[in-house]
C-alpha cells in the first residue's frame, strides 16, 4: 500500500486550538510519498513561520483515510 502524507499549514483563531483563521488561506505545502520526506517539509515551514505563534503546519496521513480501521494517534487528531 502507497502511504501518502499531506503537508498543510495556516494562521489558527488561537495557539492552544487547531482551528484556521481562514481555510481559504490554507497553505498546501505538497504531498510525499513517505512520511520521512513529508516531515522535511514540515519541518522547513515551521521554522519558516516560528515568529508567528499563530501559524501551525501539519502532516496529515492520507493512507490512514482508506483504512478505517487504523488507529490514530493522539499527535495526528485536529480536534
Amino acid at each position: 500500500m502507497q502511504r501518502l502524507h499531506l503537508v498543510f499549514g495556516g494562521e489558527l483563531v488561537s495557539p492552544s486550538e487547531n482551528k484556521f483563521r481562514n481555510v481559504k488561506d490554507i497553505h498546501v505545502v505538497g504531498m510525499f510519498p513517505d512520511y520521512a520526506s513529508a516531515y522535511v517539509a514540515w519541518k522547513e515551514w515551521a521554522q519558516k513561520t516560528v515568529d508567528n505563534a499563530h501559524m501551525r503546519y501539519f502532516i496529515a496521513h492520507l493512507h490512514r483515510l482508506r483504512d478505517e480501521e487504523a488507529p490514530a494517534s493522539p499527535t495526528e487528531e485536529l480536534s
